[in-house]
């Protein structure tokens, strides 16, 4: 067995920031999140935080919309819901319960949601797009989960979407490692994220990872979608169709515009059309990229930047003379029969990261014993789980040219600085931390109201940094304020 040690690099103190008027400051004692009054509200110090909505089933994205409600895919729940962020009342405006499939715990669901910009401007495109996963067999044999993007018109006199039109179906699927960010970019097209499905690792460590693969003509033809995973996809959004200025990648035009990702949980346009995206790390090695037309971003060859820095491929579905089926997979022993490549071995081109979290020097334990069996919740990555720009013009002043990151690990909301062209991330503070999962983020049109979407359930580091599963505001949505 190869044993796999690691050295821990400088990691900073865990502590409980925020920022007001560019400042940096420490929040106020009390329990996680600096303690939450009867009225629901906490005072931070600089900012308050309060409890907008709750009971939710795993809120996964929220976007803030022009008739100034919240609209939040529930992951769980298996519907999108219109939350008024004045009162917290609740309203369900698409149920897929008898569509959607959602495993316990799993990453499965209704996931991505993006708003059409003309939506509610009275021309016509009063569109809403939304992501889910399905079961696309249609006897009672075993379930084959898929994923697909649909299309749906809001009627604002019903308050309901309706009208279903299928852009595109049939994507990879599963109960790991989805991504499934959708976002409507400044350019006309609708952008998606998919995951590496969990391949190479856990229950799925005998399936080869395909980030690296690109589709051929052939599949495309077929619409067999297997080579899309790992990838960012870009999409008409009339009929799902390919756009004609995609890239042409090994001499196939393809939905994909970007590739080499885990699980890219993080994406959003900067206000001069920059694509921000956010990638979990195994291990180590969370990264924040910025995407580029045809840009090949490294995994699972390379996982942050390519210093063969505590982390190297073993390919377990490659394993011989034993067989993969034949072994236990195990994320600290690797057995001698399953190919290992250092980041450097790798000679593809691929372009870095603007920031990495959770980067550590060869020679550090990852075993550490006050996780136990939840040994990964002690790893040194965060789980960073959605990228919002903040523009330059928002409410906050210390804020502004920043990207706010949300992490379910770590339990915090990162403020992630930019240097005037947004190009490089030069701070990364810690804003509010408690024990939550925080899913994503959504800002008010004043940018002065940040609203924070927690998971369910799932664990994160308590005070001590040990697992834990007793979350202080579970599926909910809150609000942080500038005092």
């Amino acid at each position: 067995m190869r044993r796999i040690r690691i050295t821990l690099a400088a990691v900073p103190a865990a502590l409980v920031l925020g920022i007001t008027q560019g400042a940096v400051f420490q929040a106020g004692a009390g329990g996680p999140g600096g303690g939450d009054t009867d009225t629901g509200t906490a005072s931070l110090n600089g900012f308050t935080k309060q409890v907008v909505a709750t009971g939710l089933g795993n809120p996964y994205e929220i976007v803030w919309g022009p008739d100034g409600f919240l609209w939040v895919t529930e992951k769980s729940g298996r519907k999108v819901t219109r939350v008024n962020p004045r009162t917290g009342a609740k309203s369900t405006v698409l149920d897929l319960t008898q569509k959607a499939v959602h495993t316990m715990g799993g990453q499965d669901g209704v996931l991505g949601l993006a708003l059409h910009p003309d939506l509610l401007k009275n021309k016509g495109r009063d569109y809403v797009y939304v992501s889910y996963t399905y079961d696309s067999n249609t006897s009672d044999a075993e379930v084959d989960q898929r994923l697909r993007i649909d299309r749906y018109t809001y009627d604002s006199k019903t308050g309901q979407l309706g009208r279903p039109k299928n852009l595109i179906s049939g994507l990879a699927s599963g109960t790991d490692h989805q991504s499934a960010r959708l976002r409507y970019g400044p350019d006309g097209k609708l952008y998606y994220t998919i995951g590496d499905q969990g391949a190479n690792q856990l229950q799925h460590f005998c399936e080869p990872n395909r980030a690296q693969w690109l589709p051929t003509e052939e599949q495309i033809e077929a619409k067999d979608w297997i080579a899309y995973r790992g990838k960012t996809l870009r999409l008409n959004p009339e009929d799902g169709s390919i756009p004609a200025d995609n890239p042409v990648l090994n001499g196939v035009r393809s939905h994909v515009w970007a590739y080499g990702f885990r699980n890219a949980q993080g994406l959003d346009f900067g206000s001069d059309g920059t694509l921000y995206n956010g990638d979990q790390g195994p291990k180590t090695d969370d990264e924040v990229n910025v995407l580029t037309k045809g840009a090949n971003y490294g995994w699972p060859h390379v996982a942050g930047y390519r210093d063969d820095k505590a982390y190297a491929f073993h390919e377990w579905s490659a394993s011989a003379p034993t067989p993969c089926a034949d072994l236990t997979f195990s994320d600290l022993e690797v057995p001698e029969s399953v190919p290992q490549q250092k980041e450097t071995d790798w000679q593809g081109r691929f372009t870095e990261p603007i920031r990495t979290f959770g980067t550590v020097d060869t020679g550090y334990d990852f075993a550490d014993p006050k996780c136990g069996e939840l040994v990964y919740i002690c790893w040194p990555s965060l789980a960073n789980s959605s990228i919002t720009y903040y523009p330059e013009t928002g409410g906050i002043t210390g804020l502004r040219n920043s990207l706010l990151m949300t992490t379910l690990k770590d339990g915090s909301v990162y403020r992630l600085k930019l240097t005037d062209d947004g190009q490089k991330v030069t701070e990364a503070t810690p804003l509010w931390k408690a024990q939550n999962r925080y899913r994503d983020i959504a800002l008010s049109p004043d940018g002065k109201s940040v609203y924070v979407a927690t998971d369910s359930e799932g664990n994160v580091r308590d005070r001590n940094g040990a697992p834990t599963t007793e979350l202080e505001n579970p599926g909910s949505i809150l609000v942080f304020r500038q005092q």
